[in-house]
């Protein structure tokens, strides 16, 4: 089977199952036609037939189903800015507010 095209999937976590991504991905229609597709031997992962359907996927896997080709990434965490920020110790006090 001729490959496509490469798809970076990108995770917020890890690991992920490997049934729970080809149903994310829209390869299989539901979590349980993507574990008759494992079990069948028809994914490999990383170059070599999978059949466990709850196989544990991790950032720099590859996932191979028919002409597809899914590249785990796991995604940066995004930054967050602080909840509440003091002002610097050195900054005269403000003055009190009015009535």
């Amino acid at each position: 089977m001729t490959i496509i095209a490469t798809h970076v999937v990108e995770m917020n976590r890890q690991p992920i199952e490997l049934f729970k991504i080809l149903k994310f991905e829209g390869l299989a229609n539901s979590g349980g036609q993507a574990k008759l597709m494992i079990a069948d031997g028809l994914v490999k992962l990383n170059g070599k037939v999978e059949t466990q359907k709850s196989k544990k996927i991790l950032s720099g896997d590859i996932i191979e189903f028919q002409a597809h080709k899914l590249e785990m990434l796991l995604k940066a965490p995004e930054e967050t800015a602080p909840e509440s920020v003091e002002p610097p110790a050195d900054l005269p006090p403000e003055p009190p507010a009015e009535a």
